[in-house]
């Protein structure tokens, strides 16, 4: 069997030096290049290529690769996507010019369960065949849509082409949770009497998908997951309960789009959807390809994310902070008084 070789970017990121580790110990693969823009000091044991995207030249490598791993993003969680999408389009953009002046013909790009977008007419769960709907405002969700899109034409350029998509749920890990993680915990708190169902997935069976991608040369989309899914007020229990703030979703989303404006906040606007209805998905179609996860949603939140004071309360103590004072409430209200406050500063002439 011919060995892989296989080019990676983004692989100073926490999804791409898992995939970078796992790729150079499978036997199926030869070697491998990692691209990005910074580089990690634990990654001797790579070839790096370190440059923009948009400006570094690719084609050598790519002329020697078997496939080319896209998982680079310049989306981080102070961004919502306003000042880099962007920019991450023109490096998509560009590094699939390259694969095609190369003739590189597999690509493996990396992109999100939130394109079906969270909807409250949403199956429960998602397949891969659901249309792709992002909901408006998210431009993170818009985004990896449009990262799809440039996927399926550079595919249609040349039959002989293939394109992996990965969609994976949200992404968590002992110190490194993405920033869409932590801004729908925080989202959670404003998301009032809502709790739809959840997923979290642990970045190392996302690495390992990618790896299936890469061995069992995989085309199309693909739902990356835990099996099944579960309750959000259950799986917020396992840390503690956080204090809501109950409101209409109207002034929930006004809120959030507020503070993230005048960064008071960290819920970027369009998220809070997300927050308030089910995207769940389904993972028979990479399961059958011979992906399985080792952790369920409740083992990869616990790990993903840091107990709160709150969890070390007793349900009783709890009761009687809730009954006694309305403490929380008043954190949250000074909170949109002060959002308040800066647009009606705003709105003057």
């Amino acid at each position: 069997m011919r060995m892989k070789r296989v080019i990676v970017t983004g692989v100073a990121g926490s999804v791409g030096s898992r995939v970078a580790r796992y790729l150079t110990e499978h036997d199926q693969v030869g070697s491998v290049v990692g691209v990005d823009i910074r580089s990690r000091p634990d990654q001797g044991y790579l070839e790096i290529r370190r440059g923009d995207l948009r400006h570094m030249d690719l084609v050598p490598d790519l002329r020697n690769a078997d496939v080319l791993v896209h998982l680079a993003s310049a989306f981080g969680r102070r961004r919502d996507g306003t000042d880099v999408s962007p920019l991450d389009t023109a490096s998509t953009k560009a590094t699939f010019a390259a694969a095609q002046a190369a003739d590189c013909g597999r690509v493996i790009v990396l992109s999100s369960a939130m394109v079906y977008g969270a909807w409250p007419t949403n199956p429960l769960p998602l397949t891969e065949q659901a249309p792709l709907r992002p909901n408006p405002g998210f431009r993170f969700a818009a985004h990896k849509a449009e990262v799809e899109r440039l996927a399926a034409e550079w595919k249609s350029a040349d039959p002989s082409r293939s394109a992996a998509i990965l969609r994976p749920t949200t992404a968590v890990a002992s110190g490194e949770s993405s920033w869409v993680a932590r801004t729908l915990r925080a989202s959670a708190g404003l998301s009032s009497d809502k709790s739809p169902p959840v997923q979290f997935l642990h970045l190392d069976d996302l690495a390992r998908a990618v790896v299936v991608a890469v061995t069992e040369e995989l085309d199309g989309p693909y739902n990356v997951s835990p099996d099944g899914w579960s309750d959000g007020e259950d799986v917020r229990q396992l840390l503690g309960r956080a204090p809501r703030l109950r409101l209409s979703s109207p002034m929930a989303g006004q809120i959030a789009e507020a503070g993230w404006r005048h960064q008071l906040a960290p819920t970027p606007p369009g998220i809070l959807p997300y927050a308030t209805h089910a995207w769940v998905v389904a993972n028979d179609r990479l399961r059958a390809a011979g992906w399985e996860p080792e952790f369920s949603t409740p083992e990869a939140f616990v790990e993903g994310h840091d107990p709160r004071p709150w969890a070390m309360v007793s349900s009783r103590q709890r009761q009687q902070l809730a009954m006694g004072g309305m403490g929380a409430m008043g954190v949250a209200g000074l909170a949109a008084a002060r959002i308040a406050l800066r647009l009606a500063r705003d709105r003057r002439p």
